[in-house]
């Protein structure tokens, strides 16, 4: 039986008279790869900013249903406590630009004013770039500013970033659309290995890799919720027309 950490209920969203997201129903689970599919303009990236409640930030944003965290509405929670435990990494790698790699990492602790002492500090910058692999790389430049990374090194960062508050969950938007293949690759083979410990959500329109790592898939279409399941099951055997005609390039 799987672990639900996230669940969607009735949800819809949008923008004064505009419609976005229109009566989503999903589960998240714990240390699954969940990927929100869907072509341009269908809703992905609504649904992930209101999981993380910055949808609400926009002028004229509405919302209705209910988004829970380990069955506590997020919205009845203190936005400031629902971004850290539910972390996000968008599309383009965004490290501070005036902070060191160091403090980049734990820039949610100083941002939330959080004081950590010196050890406390040094473990988690290591431990949460050692998790995604960048530790050995940025060791010896742990002060320079992250925007001396390359564009890849960046995302992981980012995800390091992330990581370092300890989230219940990640959410990614297309976190490889600006990258390379080589560094797309080592963000996916990066994620695989976060979900032993971490319960991610990545919002991709690029089917193939969502066919590479996602454990459940929730394709959108014009803002409804077409099809969720288990990501074999729908790259195999899909239920609604609409996904199988998706998966195989009729409209993108």
């Amino acid at each position: 039986m799987e672990n639900e950490v996230l669940k969607i209920s009735n949800f819809s969203a949008g923008f004064g008279q505009s419609a976005i997201l229109r009566n989503i129903n999903f589960s998240v689970f714990q240390n699954r790869v969940t990927a929100i599919m869907g072509p341009s303009g269908c809703g992905k990236t609504t649904m992930i900013r209101c999981i993380n409640r910055m949808h609400e930030l926009s002028p004229a944003a509405y919302y209705s249903g209910e988004i829970l965290l380990h069955g506590q509405n997020i919205f009845s929670m203190d936005p400031i406590i629902v971004r850290r435990r539910i972390g996000m990494v968008f599309q383009r790698p965004n490290p501070f630009p005036t902070m060191s790699i160091y403090d980049n990492v734990i820039s949610g602790f100083i941002l939330n004013g959080i004081k950590l002492k010196k050890e406390q500090k040094d473990q988690i910058v290591v431990n949460s770039l050692r998790k995604v692999g960048l530790w050995e790389e940025v060791k010896d430049g742990i002060y320079r500013r992250g925007t001396f990374l390359s564009g890849g090194q960046q995302q992981r960062l980012c995800i390091a970033r992330a990581l370092a508050m300890d989230p219940d969950v990640i959410l990614l938007d297309e976190p490889t659309s600006s990258l390379d293949p080589k560094s797309t690759l080592m963000i996916e083979q990066l994620l695989e290995e976060l979900k032993q410990t971490t319960t991610i959500v990545i919002v991709t329109h690029n089917t193939a890799q969502a066919a590479r790592i996602a454990d459940y898939v929730a394709f959108l279409y014009l803002g409804e919720l077409i099809e969720f399941g288990p990501a074999k099951k729908i790259f195999t055997a899909p239920e609604n027309k609409k996904t199988e005609e998706y998966l195989t390039g009729k409209f993108s």
